[in-house]
């Protein structure tokens, strides 16, 4: 059974790949979250099973930062967390689950089955005021991951890496290993033709997260393009509305794509504008893709990825304020071979996966 966390769709996105490597091994795969989530995963998997397993689902605010946010809801957190660790086990039993994959969902062990935790971010980034605190929240962290049999860290070894100071230089706990970059566009191949309506010059914008950051993003996309003559795609990631696509002017607006046809948009865009999430990296890495990463406010942890990964030349970043039509002028910065980077996250995840099935046998 794999859980992922209800924050944005990145987190179920990267639990596809471990999905499909249990699946061609012969396991049957199902599915515990929200109906958003699970509307997302249907669509990848349509023979899968799903099972309605809530979690915490934060919200954005329009003028508080997420980290006040989250201390605001931490009670409501801590409760998830209770609630989750105390329904796992009748879940477990209903469905016959010999194995729970939690992607950042802190309740989600048992001593009934094994159990993995996923995380690409052991230290938890704190606003610079606040940094004292750091060592405290990564500790706490850390208590929930030790609960788990193992610990996957959707990244790679080494300098190569994309997670940082998040996964790295600091003290790994003794249950983690590292798999490799996650992405669902892997094994697929691009589809032949664009989707209907996308002119073959375009440049795409893929929006995620919460709302109302959501929105207040693409408003303030479709401003700076104003002047433009350029056709902007805007992949909505709403899998629970029906794929249906609709213009305004040279915008036109998808509320969700299939893999294939997502990745075709991708594969042949001029540009690509984003948040920095962490799994939206992952997706554009693997398809040796640059783009401009623009962080949502507030949220550390996107802040920092966008600084890192432009400074090292594999993207380019700019903060929400200061996005205009002059600062979407830019050109993609590329130093790294992804091809790369994939080969050896293919094995990472082929090998622990063996592992695990081994273990089962």
């Amino acid at each position: 059974m794999i859980c992922p966390l209800e924050w944005g769709l990145g987190h179920a996105g990267r639990c596809i790949p471990l999905a499909s490597e249990f699946r061609a091994r012969g396991y049957k795969v199902i599915f515990g979250a929200g109906k958003r989530h699970l509307s997302f995963l249907k669509r990848e998997f349509p023979d899968a099973e799903t099972i309605e397993f809530l979690g915490f689902n934060p919200t954005y605010s329009k003028w508080m930062p997420m980290w006040l946010v989250m201390v605001i809801k931490s009670p409501s957190l801590i409760y998830h967390i209770i609630k989750e660790h105390i329904e796992l086990p009748k879940i477990i039993r209903k469905c016959g689950a010999d194995l729970v994959l939690s992607d950042n969902r802190f309740g989600l062990w048992s001593s009934l089955v094994p159990t993995i935790y996923m995380t690409h971010q052991v230290r938890i980034r704190f606003p610079r005021w606040t940094l004292f605190l750091e060592p405290l929240g990564c500790a706490i962290h850390k208590f929930f991951i030790k609960r788990y049999d193992y610990c996957l860290i959707p990244d790679l070894p080494g300098d190569n890496n994309l997670s940082g100071e998040l996964s790295h230089c600091v003290k790994m706990p003794v249950n983690a290993s590292y798999i490799g970059l996650l992405s669902r566009f892997t094994n697929v191949n691009p589809s032949p033709d664009l989707p209907k309506g996308v002119n073959e010059i375009h440049d795409t914008v893929i929006l995620s997260g919460p709302e109302p950051q959501k929105t207040i993003l693409k408003s303030s996309i479709m401003k700076a393009y104003a002047d433009s003559n350029i056709q902007v795609v805007i992949l909505g990631a709403e899998p629970d509305l029906d794929d249906s696509s609709y213009y305004d002017g040279r915008f036109i607006m998808f509320n969700h794509l299939p893999t294939a046809e997502m990745k075709k948009v991708i594969l042949s865009s001029r540009e690509i504008i984003t948040r920095s999430g962490y799994s939206t990296v992952m997706e554009l890495a693997s398809m040796n893709r640059s783009a401009l990463l623009i962080p949502t406010p507030g949220q550390t942890e996107q802040e920092y990825l966008a600084k890192r990964l432009s400074e090292k030349g594999w993207f380019t970043s700019i903060n929400q304020k200061e996005l205009s039509a002059k600062s979407l002028l830019f050109s993609e910065k590329r130093t790294c071979d992804a091809t790369i980077l994939m080969e050896e996250s293919k094995k990472l995840l082929e090998e622990f996966v063996e592992r695990i099935v081994s273990v089962d046998k």
